[in-house]
């Protein structure tokens, strides 16, 4: 008669297996979570980025004041799940935020804060596009380097 192997994993094999992805999350989960916050810092850096075509047409035209009355630099700016502070003039839903502007002749200036929703290590962090005198922008942050986009290394 044919005798039947028993079919199945051994514990040790089992135990092998659980330890091979113990140690892939060790390693995978804390990479995701950098991944997580510098995709945070690059989106905080392009919402305020969109900001430089206003702030220019603004400057150019001679306004020097942000807000939405008349006669100031509306920027059109929407709310970020990521950001925080108020816009300059017009209410925004709570938990969001919005990158200002400071259009004061020499100090000329977008700034985005992180928060709300920003992971805690970035919480805070503030990302400035600073123009210069020619009408280049540069941007810089207060983030870890680790975390700070290749656009914003100053």
């Amino acid at each position: 008669m044919w005798r039947h192997k028993q079919a199945g994993f051994t514990l040790i094999e089992l135990m092998i297996v659980v330890a091979i992805i113990g140690i892939l999350a060790a390693v995978a989960i804390p990479q995701y979570q950098t991944y997580v916050l510098k995709t945070q810092m690059q989106r905080a850096m392009s919402e305020a980025s969109s900001l430089r075509t206003a702030a220019e047409s603004c400057i150019s035209s001679g306004i020097t004041v942000a807000g939405t009355a008349a006669g100031e630099c509306d920027t059109g700016a929407t709310p970020s799940s990521i950001l925080t502070g108020a816009t300059q003039g017009a209410p925004i839903p709570a938990g969001t935020g919005v990158a200002r502007l400071d259009l004061t002749a020499g100090a000329q200036k977008i700034t985005a804060t992180l928060g709300n929703g920003a992971g805690s290590v970035i919480h805070g962090v503030v990302v400035t596009w600073t123009r210069s005198n020619a009408g280049g922008w540069t941007c810089g942050s207060t983030a870890p380097s680790k975390y700070k986009p290749i656009e914003c290394a100053n």
